[in-house]
Protein backbone atom coordinates (compact mmCIF):
# COMPACT_ATOMS: atom_id res chain seq x y z
CA UNK A 1 0.00 0.00 0.00
CA UNK A 2 1.50 3.50 -1.19
CA UNK A 3 1.62 6.24 1.44
CA UNK A 4 -1.50 8.33 -0.36
CA UNK A 5 -3.31 4.92 -0.14
CA UNK A 6 -2.47 4.44 3.41
CA UNK A 7 -3.65 8.12 4.14
CA UNK A 8 -6.55 7.87 2.60
CA UNK A 9 -7.62 4.29 4.23
CA UNK A 10 -6.56 6.04 8.10
CA UNK A 11 -9.31 9.07 6.94
CA UNK A 12 -11.59 6.69 5.52
CA UNK A 13 -11.62 5.07 9.31
CA UNK A 14 -11.60 8.21 10.97
CA UNK A 15 -14.73 8.88 9.00
CA UNK A 16 -16.67 5.93 9.75
CA UNK A 17 -15.43 6.35 13.57
CA UNK A 18 -16.12 9.34 14.09
CA UNK A 19 -19.68 9.06 12.54
CA UNK A 20 -19.14 11.88 9.50
CA UNK A 21 -17.10 13.94 7.06
CA UNK A 22 -17.41 17.31 9.13
CA UNK A 23 -15.82 15.31 12.11
CA UNK A 24 -13.19 13.75 10.57
CA UNK A 25 -12.33 16.86 8.75
CA UNK A 26 -12.34 18.72 12.35
CA UNK A 27 -10.24 15.59 14.00
CA UNK A 28 -7.85 15.15 11.16
CA UNK A 29 -7.52 19.07 11.46
CA UNK A 30 -8.11 19.30 7.47
CA UNK A 31 -10.87 20.78 5.22
CA UNK A 32 -14.20 18.58 4.84
CA UNK A 33 -13.44 18.76 1.01
CA UNK A 34 -10.16 17.28 1.88
CA UNK A 35 -11.85 14.32 3.42
CA UNK A 36 -14.20 13.98 0.99
CA UNK A 37 -11.82 13.69 -2.17
CA UNK A 38 -9.60 11.16 0.13
CA UNK A 39 -12.55 8.94 0.37
CA UNK A 40 -13.34 8.95 -3.46
CA UNK A 41 -9.83 8.91 -4.22
CA UNK A 42 -9.72 5.17 -2.03
CA UNK A 43 -13.24 4.20 -3.56
CA UNK A 44 -11.26 4.65 -7.27
CA UNK A 45 -8.64 2.31 -6.45
CA UNK A 46 -10.63 0.14 -4.61
CA UNK A 47 -13.41 0.13 -7.79
CA UNK A 48 -16.22 -0.10 -5.26
CA UNK A 49 -18.12 2.71 -3.37
CA UNK A 50 -17.62 2.05 0.50
CA UNK A 51 -19.92 4.84 1.86
CA UNK A 52 -23.70 5.32 0.29
CA UNK A 53 -24.00 9.64 0.10
CA UNK A 54 -27.35 9.21 -0.91
CA UNK A 55 -28.03 8.35 2.81
CA UNK A 56 -28.85 11.16 5.27
CA UNK A 57 -26.17 10.67 7.22
CA UNK A 58 -24.00 8.85 4.96
CA UNK A 59 -23.66 4.83 5.78
CA UNK A 60 -21.27 2.18 4.86
CA UNK A 61 -22.11 -0.09 1.87
CA UNK A 62 -21.58 -3.86 2.32
CA UNK A 63 -18.12 -3.44 0.89
CA UNK A 64 -17.59 -0.56 2.84
CA UNK A 65 -18.37 -1.79 6.60
CA UNK A 66 -15.71 -5.40 5.33
CA UNK A 67 -13.51 -3.31 4.55
CA UNK A 68 -13.36 -1.03 7.47
CA UNK A 69 -13.52 -4.01 9.86
CA UNK A 70 -10.20 -5.48 8.04
CA UNK A 71 -8.26 -2.15 7.01
CA UNK A 72 -8.58 -1.30 10.98
CA UNK A 73 -7.41 -4.25 12.23
CA UNK A 74 -4.92 -3.92 9.54
CA UNK A 75 -3.59 -0.37 10.80
CA UNK A 76 -3.79 -0.98 14.79
CA UNK A 77 -0.90 -3.77 13.42
CA UNK A 78 0.82 -1.40 11.15
CA UNK A 79 0.68 1.37 14.34
CA UNK A 80 2.06 -1.00 16.58
CA UNK A 81 4.97 -1.98 14.45
CA UNK A 82 5.98 1.31 13.86
CA UNK A 83 5.92 2.26 17.28
CA UNK A 84 7.84 -0.86 18.37
CA UNK A 85 10.71 0.38 15.74
CA UNK A 86 10.63 3.78 17.07
CA UNK A 87 10.66 2.91 20.40
CA UNK A 88 13.68 1.11 19.41
CA UNK A 89 15.60 3.60 17.73
CA UNK A 90 14.63 5.74 21.71
CA UNK A 91 12.44 8.39 19.80
CA UNK A 92 9.03 8.76 20.88
CA UNK A 93 6.53 9.37 17.64
CA UNK A 94 2.71 9.24 16.35
CA UNK A 95 -0.35 10.26 17.64
CA UNK A 96 -2.49 10.61 20.59
CA UNK A 97 -5.67 11.30 21.06
CA UNK A 98 -7.45 11.76 24.66
CA UNK A 99 -10.97 12.38 25.99
CA UNK A 100 -11.56 14.28 28.79
CA UNK A 101 -14.60 15.20 31.38
CA UNK A 102 -15.01 18.71 30.77
CA UNK A 103 -14.34 19.21 34.91
CA UNK A 104 -10.90 18.70 33.94
CA UNK A 105 -10.14 21.64 32.63
CA UNK A 106 -8.61 23.37 29.70
CA UNK A 107 -5.83 24.97 31.33
CA UNK A 108 -4.90 22.19 33.64
CA UNK A 109 -4.50 19.72 30.31
CA UNK A 110 -3.45 22.42 28.46
CA UNK A 111 -0.08 22.79 30.82
CA UNK A 112 0.53 19.24 30.36
CA UNK A 113 -0.40 18.93 26.57
CA UNK A 114 2.74 22.21 26.43
CA UNK A 115 5.15 20.13 28.41
CA UNK A 116 4.68 17.02 26.87
CA UNK A 117 5.40 18.73 23.43
CA UNK A 118 8.28 20.25 24.54
CA UNK A 119 9.76 16.58 25.97
CA UNK A 120 8.20 14.97 22.50
CA UNK A 121 7.49 17.69 19.60
CA UNK A 122 7.47 14.59 17.08
CA UNK A 123 3.96 13.40 18.82
CA UNK A 124 0.81 14.80 17.56
CA UNK A 125 -1.35 15.49 20.36
CA UNK A 126 -5.47 16.07 20.66
CA UNK A 127 -7.49 16.45 23.74
CA UNK A 128 -11.29 16.36 23.20
CA UNK A 129 -13.97 17.18 26.39
CA UNK A 130 -17.30 15.48 27.26
CA UNK A 131 -19.43 14.12 29.46
CA UNK A 132 -18.18 11.25 31.57
CA UNK A 133 -20.49 8.14 30.00
CA UNK A 134 -19.28 9.74 26.58
CA UNK A 135 -15.65 9.30 27.33
CA UNK A 136 -15.92 5.88 27.98
CA UNK A 137 -18.22 4.96 24.71
CA UNK A 138 -15.67 6.77 22.56
CA UNK A 139 -12.72 4.77 24.46
CA UNK A 140 -14.51 1.96 23.35
CA UNK A 141 -15.17 3.02 19.94
CA UNK A 142 -11.68 3.34 19.05
CA UNK A 143 -12.04 7.03 18.91
CA UNK A 144 -9.47 7.93 21.70
CA UNK A 145 -6.87 6.05 22.66
CA UNK A 146 -7.70 6.86 26.50
CA UNK A 147 -9.91 8.98 28.89
CA UNK A 148 -9.99 11.29 31.93
CA UNK A 149 -12.69 10.60 34.00
CA UNK A 150 -13.50 11.04 37.82
CA UNK A 151 -15.17 7.92 40.16
CA UNK A 152 -13.30 5.66 37.10
CA UNK A 153 -14.88 2.28 36.70
CA UNK A 154 -12.17 -0.78 36.10
CA UNK A 155 -13.88 -3.30 34.49
CA UNK A 156 -15.04 -5.81 31.48
CA UNK A 157 -13.41 -3.98 28.14
CA UNK A 158 -12.65 -1.01 30.45
CA UNK A 159 -8.98 -0.70 32.10
CA UNK A 160 -8.08 2.06 34.73
CA UNK A 161 -5.21 3.78 36.03
CA UNK A 162 -5.35 5.68 39.06
CA UNK A 163 -4.39 9.25 38.48
CA UNK A 164 -5.28 11.30 41.62
CA UNK A 165 -7.26 12.45 44.19
CA UNK A 166 -9.04 15.53 44.57
CA UNK A 167 -10.31 17.19 47.70
CA UNK A 168 -13.75 18.02 48.03
CA UNK A 169 -14.32 21.67 49.52
CA UNK A 170 -17.38 24.15 50.42
CA UNK A 171 -17.98 27.11 47.93
CA UNK A 172 -20.24 29.86 48.85
CA UNK A 173 -20.11 33.42 47.19
CA UNK A 174 -18.13 35.78 48.32
CA UNK A 175 -20.69 37.39 50.90
CA UNK A 176 -22.00 34.18 52.35
CA UNK A 177 -22.36 34.11 56.01
CA UNK A 178 -19.77 31.45 55.80
CA UNK A 179 -17.41 32.73 53.25
CA UNK A 180 -14.90 34.00 56.34
CA UNK A 181 -14.81 31.30 58.07
CA UNK A 182 -10.98 28.79 57.98
CA UNK A 183 -12.82 25.59 58.20
CA UNK A 184 -16.68 24.04 58.23
CA UNK A 185 -17.92 21.27 59.72
CA UNK A 186 -20.25 19.36 57.50
CA UNK A 187 -23.33 20.16 59.93
CA UNK A 188 -23.09 23.44 59.10
CA UNK A 189 -24.89 22.61 55.56
CA UNK A 190 -28.04 21.42 57.14
CA UNK A 191 -31.14 23.04 55.59
CA UNK A 192 -29.17 25.34 53.41
CA UNK A 193 -30.29 25.83 49.70
CA UNK A 194 -27.23 23.97 47.50
CA UNK A 195 -26.45 24.06 44.42
CA UNK A 196 -25.72 19.97 42.95
CA UNK A 197 -25.26 18.00 40.16
CA UNK A 198 -27.95 16.21 37.95
CA UNK A 199 -28.77 12.80 39.94
CA UNK A 200 -27.43 10.40 36.98
CA UNK A 201 -23.49 11.70 37.66
CA UNK A 202 -21.84 10.05 39.93
CA UNK A 203 -20.79 12.94 41.79
CA UNK A 204 -23.95 13.57 42.62
CA UNK A 205 -24.72 10.12 44.49
CA UNK A 206 -21.68 10.06 45.92
CA UNK A 207 -22.34 13.61 47.64
CA UNK A 208 -25.64 12.50 48.38
CA UNK A 209 -23.89 9.48 50.30
CA UNK A 210 -21.96 11.21 52.05
CA UNK A 211 -23.87 14.19 53.39
CA UNK A 212 -26.89 11.01 54.45
CA UNK A 213 -24.55 9.07 56.08
CA UNK A 214 -23.67 12.65 58.06
CA UNK A 215 -27.12 13.03 59.02
CA UNK A 216 -27.07 16.34 56.98
CA UNK A 217 -30.10 17.09 54.68
CA UNK A 218 -29.70 20.54 52.08
CA UNK A 219 -32.35 21.70 49.90
CA UNK A 220 -31.26 21.29 46.66
CA UNK A 221 -32.36 24.32 44.30
CA UNK A 222 -30.81 23.93 41.13
CA UNK A 223 -28.96 20.33 39.43
CA UNK A 224 -26.57 20.77 36.63
CA UNK A 225 -24.59 18.39 34.66
CA UNK A 226 -21.19 20.57 34.98
CA UNK A 227 -19.09 22.31 37.12
CA UNK A 228 -18.66 25.40 35.36
CA UNK A 229 -22.70 26.23 35.71
CA UNK A 230 -22.53 25.13 39.32
CA UNK A 231 -19.72 27.46 40.06
CA UNK A 232 -21.84 30.76 38.02
CA UNK A 233 -24.91 29.45 40.25
CA UNK A 234 -23.13 30.05 43.30
CA UNK A 235 -21.48 32.85 42.32
CA UNK A 236 -24.84 35.15 42.22
CA UNK A 237 -25.63 33.55 45.95
CA UNK A 238 -27.95 30.70 44.29
CA UNK A 239 -26.74 28.36 46.80
CA UNK A 240 -23.84 26.92 48.50
CA UNK A 241 -22.17 23.72 46.70
CA UNK A 242 -19.14 21.12 47.06
CA UNK A 243 -16.69 21.01 44.48
CA UNK A 244 -12.97 19.34 43.73
CA UNK A 245 -11.10 22.64 44.88
CA UNK A 246 -8.39 22.41 42.06
CA UNK A 247 -11.54 23.07 39.52
CA UNK A 248 -12.17 26.61 41.71
CA UNK A 249 -7.99 28.20 41.37
CA UNK A 250 -9.11 30.75 39.03
CA UNK A 251 -12.17 31.91 40.99
CA UNK A 252 -10.50 31.69 43.94
CA UNK A 253 -7.56 33.83 42.35
CA UNK A 254 -10.12 36.36 41.09
CA UNK A 255 -12.47 36.35 44.28
CA UNK A 256 -15.63 35.60 42.89
CA UNK A 257 -15.66 32.28 45.00
CA UNK A 258 -14.83 31.17 48.29
CA UNK A 259 -13.35 27.13 49.21
CA UNK A 260 -13.51 26.73 52.29
CA UNK A 261 -12.09 22.71 53.49
CA UNK A 262 -14.50 20.18 55.83
CA UNK A 263 -12.86 20.39 59.27
CA UNK A 264 -14.31 16.64 60.17
CA UNK A 265 -14.85 15.25 56.42
CA UNK A 266 -12.86 13.54 53.88
CA UNK A 267 -13.96 13.96 50.75
CA UNK A 268 -11.85 13.93 47.52
CA UNK A 269 -12.79 12.72 43.96
CA UNK A 270 -10.66 10.30 42.55
CA UNK A 271 -9.60 10.91 38.94
CA UNK A 272 -8.79 8.16 36.34
CA UNK A 273 -7.21 7.02 33.17
CA UNK A 274 -9.08 4.74 31.58
CA UNK A 275 -8.07 2.78 28.19
CA UNK A 276 -9.43 -0.76 26.36
CA UNK A 277 -8.06 -3.43 28.44
CA UNK A 278 -7.12 -6.00 25.88
CA UNK A 279 -5.15 -3.18 23.82
CA UNK A 280 -1.49 -1.93 24.63
CA UNK A 281 -1.18 1.66 24.94
CA UNK A 282 1.62 3.37 22.42
CA UNK A 283 4.51 4.48 23.74
CA UNK A 284 3.74 8.29 23.01
CA UNK A 285 0.29 7.49 25.11
CA UNK A 286 2.42 5.94 27.91
CA UNK A 287 4.89 8.61 28.23
CA UNK A 288 1.58 11.18 28.41
CA UNK A 289 0.75 8.56 31.13
CA UNK A 290 3.87 9.19 33.14
CA UNK A 291 3.71 12.64 32.79
CA UNK A 292 0.34 13.09 34.54
CA UNK A 293 1.50 10.28 37.30
CA UNK A 294 5.09 12.80 38.02
CA UNK A 295 3.20 15.69 37.92
CA UNK A 296 -0.26 15.69 39.30
CA UNK A 297 -0.69 19.37 39.50
CA UNK A 298 1.37 20.97 36.37
CA UNK A 299 0.80 24.34 37.43
CA UNK A 300 2.42 24.06 40.65
CA UNK A 301 5.03 22.13 38.87
CA UNK A 302 8.68 24.29 37.65
CA UNK A 303 9.20 24.13 33.75
CA UNK A 304 11.51 21.79 33.87
CA UNK A 305 10.28 19.27 36.53
CA UNK A 306 9.94 16.63 34.80
CA UNK A 307 12.72 15.25 32.56
CA UNK A 308 13.19 12.27 30.38
CA UNK A 309 16.35 9.93 31.73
Amino acid sequence: MSFAHLRNAEIFCDVVTHHGFSRAAEVRQISQPAVSQAVQQLEEHLGIKLIDRSRRPPELTAAGAIYFERVRRWLDEYRDIEDAIQKFKGRVAGRVRIVCIYSVGLLQMAAYVNRFKELHPDVEIKVEYSHPEDVYARVLRDEAEMGIVSFPRDGGDISCIDWVEQPMVLVVSPDHELAQQRSVSVTQLMSRQFVGFTSDLTIRRVTDRILRNSHVTVQVVHQFDNVETVKRAVEIGAGISILPEPTLRREIEIGSLKAIPFSDLDFKRPLGIIHKRNKNLSTAAEKFVELLKYVPEPEKAKPREYDED
